[in-house]
């Protein structure tokens, strides 16, 4: 933080002002609004999500309309035409409301509707970064990261401005909303903004290269019967050269639409490549028990998700109830994972390496694979 320009005190320099309260909310506009909004649908025979609850179920019949707020802004969506025309009708009759017709922009994304499914971008996002940061001209990549550099924190290496670097990594990490596909280089980077060198900086400045050639690149949904839910969870064993810990990856499916993902580095060291796999199928085992809650608010039910990983020595400690000496070294809290499987919550598949959907998360790939496994999650360009 620093003085903000033309109040700077140029007696004491290196002070900065005491936020007492945050900007947003000073009126409470959004809090009473959602109050009043919350009465007037529950009045209106609306039932409260159980998990979620901003999440409202209107049912007639075989039909059912679904409304989502947040904060001061609504989507809704029904199984019949006819139930949206009316809860647009109520709403306009009860609240000053603005946009409600079809969805095409929503909390910064843009969303293209048509028969094939729902595709959903952040391109006119991603044109201004790349011209508030100047990277508008020079040579396009074909990843956001280079297989043959390895990042640390280069001691020795030149500073760069701190705040620069800090604002690009934040930009970049909103835009991963839409983009999984740089998810893993930008956690990466962000590992180095205490004290960024120019190493850090020029890995920063190939992922906006990157972006510059994907500029319409965004998740494609597919309309189809398919509803299944399945992760994939995958590790980079010590992958990390400043303290050798491992990067957890993982992906979650709802039939073959991208709903969640993460890359995280692991808070332990890892002994083996089991037990980087095993911690990371639990981080994915916690997601999927979430989805499960939170799907269940919208009427839907899954029992024995799949957890899909390539490694067997992992599937077997999870699916084997005796704890054996090999795993004693595994954090207790881990094996929440075992649990899982016993109550048959979960399962383990093994899935080949080359069908590894969450190499993506977890380590820099060659454009072969990386082009493969970012058309398999539903990124592509979009129109």
């Amino acid at each position: 933080m620093k003085q903000p320009p033309g109040f700077e005190k140029f007696s004491r320099p290196n002070d900065v002002y005491k936020l007492k309260k945050a900007l947003y909310g000073l009126k409470q506009v959004p809090r009473a609004w959602y109050d009043k909004l919350s009465s007037f649908l529950l009045q209106n025979c609306f039932i409260r999500g159980k998990v979620d609850t901003t999440l409202f179920v209107f049912e007639k019949g075989q039909d059912c309309l679904l409304v989502q707020i947040y904060v001061d802004d609504i989507i809704f969506g029904a199984t019949n035409d006819s139930l949206c025309k009316k809860f647009s009708k109520l709403m306009q009759g009860e609240f000053e409301m603005s946009m409600m017709e079809e969805l095409n922009f929503f909390l910064g994304l843009q969303i293209k509707q048509c028969q094939e499914g729902i595709y959903i971008s952040q391109s006119k996002y991603t044109k201004k970064l790349l011209k508030k940061f100047v990277i508008e001209e020079g040579r396009t990549v074909s990843t956001p990261m280079a297989t043959n550099v390895k990042i640390d924190k280069d001691e020795k290496g030149k500073s760069v401005d701190e705040s620069k670097y800090r604002g690009m990594i934040g930009s970049l990490l909103y835009l991963t909303a839409s983009r999984p596909d740089i998810l893993h280089a930008v956690c990466l980077c962000a590992r180095f903004q205490s004290n960024p060198k120019e190493s850090h900086m020029s890995a920063v400045k190939r992922i906006f290269r990157y972006l510059k050639g994907t500029i319409q690149y965004g998740l494609f949904y597919p309309k189809n019967e398919n509803f299944s839910l399945k992760g994939y969870s995958d590790s980079d064993y010590a992958g990390n050269i400043d303290d050798w810990k491992s990067t957890s990856g993982s992906c979650q499916f709802l039939g073959d639409c991208l709903v969640s993902w993460f890359s995280k580095k692991q808070n332990c060291v890892s002994l083996s490549t089991a037990e980087a796999k095993y911690i990371s199928a639990a981080f994915c085992c916690t997601q999927l028990l979430w989805m499960k809650q939170t799907l269940a608010d919208y009427k839907c039910s899954f029992e024995n998700v799949p957890i899909f990983c390539d490694n067997i020595s992992a599937i077997n400690i999870a699916q084997n109830p005796v704890h054996h000496n090999r795993t004693k070294h595994i954090e207790i809290r881990y094996h929440f994972l075992r649990d899982c499987v016993s109550k048959r919550k979960i399962e383990t598949s093994f899935v080949p390496s080359q069908d590894q959907l969450a190499d993506i998360f977890t380590k820099p790939l060659s454009s072969e694979t990386f082009a493969s496994i970012r058309a398999r999650l539903g990124i592509m360009h979009i129109e």
